[in-house]
């Protein structure tokens, strides 16, 4: 009688044990999606307007620098690291691109 007594239990937490490394991971976007081809587009000289317009709205905004924008996005699938990353800011000057950072570095972690 006590052997039946311990069978619910340990079958549980038998379960439990083998399915806690099943659990799904969602994939995850993050951030502004740039096409290769709207960034072939920007150029010096362009104003905000035609940035956002083009890229969209940065991702990151910095109220203490109004003359940068980034724009950062990565796509990590399930429990994997980030298999898409992009870091691009835009620099301005009086209103108008000054200069174009492409490619920059991100985290490998993410």
């Amino acid at each position: 009688m006590t052997k039946h007594k311990w069978i619910v239990p340990v079958t549980v937490l038998a379960a439990l044990a083998l399915g806690g490394g099943c659990v799904y991971r969602a994939n995850i976007a993050q951030g502004n999606l740039i096409e290769e081809e709207d960034l072939a587009q920007l150029e010096a000289g362009m104003t905000k307007n035609q940035v956002r317009f083009l890229l969209g709205t940065p991702m990151i905004d910095d109220p203490f620098s109004r003359e940068r924008w980034d724009y950062v996005y990565y796509l990590k699938l399930g429990r994997k690291d980030a298999q898409f990353k992009r870091w691009v800011s835009v620099f301005f000057e009086d209103g108008v691109v000054s200069e174009v950072r492409r490619d920059q570095t991100l985290d490998p972690g993410l």
